[in-house]
């Protein structure tokens, strides 16, 4: 024993300080900086998500881009106007000029600090001056809808030089989430990663929504954002489902108004013949209903098949009409739907103009025989139609200058209509808002009329998960 303990003491006389702080760091590894180690190298849960359409880096849809950062303004539940990265803004010159007041202590995800001049958006025609603390926009003319552009979030470019390969760009905005990585093909996005505090997302990109249903099927996604429908997956076992009415979208049967054929009377009565029992969903014109312009009772075209006979027989026509009606495979049951009550009418349009006495040519009450046609295709062309049934999103602003003044080359329903014109440039350029919800609200009641369209109902919205 007392060799043993000769031993032990002359051990820890040489190697005590060696023992005990391999004892303490032992301590502190274990308490502390392992913990913390594991914490960092832990997994995040990686969530695949389709996205439908075509995108590229400069212009990402939206649920990537309000993921990413923040605009100066953002959209409250009115669907006006509210601050976000801007803590206020003045209109000066008659609306040609929007000062906007920065909010202090503002970061990108890279911990640099957000300055005026950092403030980047790319409208034409539009001069951006900076102040310490301000952004000034200078408009050429007065545009009041200026304040919901500036909603949309702003970013950072930057490009990461690589090892092995190109160089790629950097896109950073503000707020927790950062872009990771993504893959391209050609100039198209086919993946999009997303950095969370503890959570990674991998957007993939389908052209179609039936190519991303058949890859959720596959297991390639994880989540179906914002499709038009179930496809057949509401029944299945396991999922979330969330169901809600896009307020900003609508499906509408759109006129080509270059058709001679297709006037007033026609558009008038095609619209009286169809039932549009939708409830809730029921659409009236191209206003969000949540707008603070819509306009409460418009004219809203409810079946009435003597009134449409009556529309026809105003204009009686000289050929018969035959149309056809173009749609996406989305919409075929719909588009069957409404052909069928379209050549269900023409038996009673037809007994209808032959016991009026005031049609006198009888011989062309065979012309209200409606003959229908379809075509289905998933990329309609927009420049060569008779009639379109698709969904059409609504702008945030009521602004509707794009989709039917006509000079836009937007307007893919050349739809013609100087009063429209008229109200359409003033309220664009009006900043009173009483002053401008009346010019909205007489928009609605002109532009139902004379309707452009067939303004059926509001989409539906589904988002799946796993």
């Amino acid at each position: 024993m007392r060799k043993l303990y000769w031993y032990i003491s002359s051990y820890v006389r040489k190697h005590g300080l060696i023992f005990l702080s391999s004892i303490i760091v032992a301590l502190v590894f274990f308490s502390f900086l392992l913990p913390l180690l594991n914490k960092k190298l832990a997994l995040k849960k990686s969530t695949y998500v389709a996205i439908v359409g075509e995108y590229t880096l400069t212009d990402l849809p939206k649920p990537i881009k309000n993921q990413l950062s923040a605009g100066l303004t953002k959209i409250g539940p009115d669907l006006q106007a509210e601050p976000l990265l801007a803590e206020r803004w003045v209109v000066e010159d008659d609306g040609k000029q929007y000062r906007f007041v920065l909010k202090k202590d503002l970061k990108w995800q890279d911990g640099k600090e957000l300055k005026p001049e950092d403030v980047f958006y790319n409208f034409a025609d539009v001069q951006t001056i900076s102040t310490p603390n301000e952004v000034i926009f200078t408009l050429p003319e007065p545009f009041t809808p200026f304040v919901i552009s500036v909603a949309e979030p702003i970013f950072r470019i930057e490009w990461e030089s690589k090892l092995f390969g190109p160089d790629k760009m950097k896109i950073i905005g503000i707020g927790q989430y950062k872009m990771l990585d993504y893959k391209l093909q050609g100039n198209k996005l086919t993946e999009f990663k997303i950095d969370g505090p503890d959570a990674r997302y991998i957007y993939r990109f389908y052209l179609t929504e039936d190519e991303a249903v058949s890859a959720f099927k596959k297991g390639e996604v994880d989540v179906l954002l914002n499709i038009a429908d179930c496809y057949g997956l509401c029944d299945w076992p396991g999922l979330e489902l969330a169901k809600e009415l896009a307020y900003d979208r609508y499906l509408a049967v759109f006129f080509n108004h270059s058709d001679p054929s297709i006037t007033k009377g026609v558009r008038q009565a095609l619209a009286y013949i169809l039932e549009k029992n939708y409830g809730n969903a029921r659409a009236i014109g191209p206003i969000n209903p949540r707008s603070w312009v819509y306009l409460q009772g418009g004219k809203d075209y409810a079946r009435d098949l003597e009134r449409a006979a009556d529309r026809l027989m105003d204009e009686m026509p000289r050929a018969p009409l035959h149309f056809e009606l173009t749609t996406s495979s989305n919409f075929i049951d719909e588009a069957e739907q409404i052909k069928k009550e379209w050549q269900d009418f023409s038996s009673f349009a037809v007994e209808r103009c032959q016991k009026n006495s005031d049609v006198k040519e009888k011989e062309l009450c065979q012309n209200l025989n409606l003959q229908v046609t379809l075509k289905i295709s998933n990329f309609p062309d927009l420049s060569n139609y008779q009639l379109l049934l698709i969904g059409q999103e609504s702008s945030i602003d009521p602004d509707q200058y794009f989709m039917w003044h006509s000079s836009q080359p937007t307007n893919f329903t050349r739809y013609k209509n100087t009063r429209i014109d008229s109200l359409l440039e003033k309220g664009r350029k009006t900043l009173d808002l009483e002053e401008r919800r009346t010019i909205y609200q007489e928009f609605q009641q002109f532009l139902l009329e004379d309707p452009p369209a067939i303004f059926l109902r509001y989409l539906d919205n589904y988002s799946i998960a796993r």
